[in-house]
């Protein structure tokens, strides 16, 4: 489930700290980096059980209206099309979310406000009165209202954000990455599944495990080595003037080149190209292009970045 980028992502963010903190153990700030992990796959279970909350909430007030001492027509035949969603119950009931939930502790029963908020955001959606309104009934239609509901609705909530904000610091920036994770989840669901649809794993595979760990380690390792090298390939720039993030966004590209022979370097540019965007400054994608360009060149004349796999020997002489 984890993606490359995310992985990237959080050691940028943890090194910054292991690099800024004046008392640093590589052990520690390791351990940190994979409970930093492990942190995105708790917020995956808890925003896919926040559907099944809104439609308990939704059944709660169906119940409430059946009580009243002189129910309304409509309280006597409540429209049940959302709370008895198919994808929901299954969702409800799915094996590896309760065994999850029940590991972890995770609930929404402190965030009734939030629930009840994101309900009546919901049932507010053209989409949402439509699905409402339809007499048609099946499997897909439960999950294409589903599919929009956490794609349109969950991931513009601002409320949502500032109550997890409130709960993790480790959650600020991951909402829209794991609701496009839940939906990739929901999108591969089958009705004749039931309670066995299978979530996405952790890791994708052990070799992203590993390349969390050896991106992380080497990065600390050879970062003396790798700023002398950055130094000296910025003779002409005021280096007090250069971001200290810039200057650890390229030590880790090149620590990647380095290390994982597998990866193209052109991949790697473009990785942290795209994380400067939103963690340096509004010139630093220019900056760090140029330079990496030029270090990933003198690197290969070196034969310090060297590329083995299908279609990537010829990027040695470029």
């Amino acid at each position: 489930m984890i993606s490359r980028r995310i992985i990237r992502i959080k050691i940028l963010q943890l090194l910054y700290a292991y690099f800024q903190s004046a008392e640093s153990s590589l052990n520690k700030s390791e351990k940190e980096l994979f409970f930093s992990i492990q942190k995105t796959y708790d917020l995956y279970h808890y925003l896919l059980l926040l559907i099944v909350e809104v439609a308990d909430y939704a059944n709660s007030r169906i119940e409430l209206a059946l009580q009243k001492r002189i129910p309304t027509r409509e309280d006597l035949n409540p429209n049940t099309t959302f709370v008895d969603n198919l994808v929901i119950q299954q969702i409800r009931t799915n094996r590896q979310l309760n065994q999850y939930l029940s590991k972890t502790k995770l609930t929404w029963v402190n965030s009734p406000d939030l629930i009840k908020k994101l309900h009546n955001h919901i049932r507010m959606a053209p989409f949402f009165k439509e699905y409402m309104e339809s007499t048609e009934r099946s499997y897909e239609n439960d999950l294409k209202v589903i599919l929009e509901i956490y794609s349109s609705e969950i991931i513009n909530f601002e409320n949502l954000y500032q109550t997890l904000e409130e709960q993790s610091i480790y959650w600020n920036d991951e909402v829209e990455f794991v609701i496009s994770m839940i939906t990739k989840t929901l999108k591969v669901f089958k009705e004749r599944d039931g309670e066995n649809a299978e979530l996405m794993p952790l890791f994708k595979n052990d070799d992203d495990r590993e390349f969390a760990r050896d991106l992380y380690r080497n990065a600390i390792m050879h970062k003396e080595e790798y700023r002398e090298l950055v130094e000296s390939f910025t003779e002409n720039w005021d280096i007090e003037r250069v971001a200290f993030m810039d200057f650890l966004i390229i030590e880790i590209a090149i620590t990647e080149a380095v290390v994982f022979p597998s990866i193209p370097t052109r991949v790697t540019i473009n990785e942290f190209l795209e994380i400067a965007k939103f963690y340096s400054t509004e010139k630093s994608s220019v900056f760090i292009n140029g330079l990496l360009d030029k270090i990933f060149r003198h690197l290969k004349e070196q034969r310090q970045i060297v590329k083995t796999g299908r279609g990537l020997i010829g990027e040695n002489e470029e």
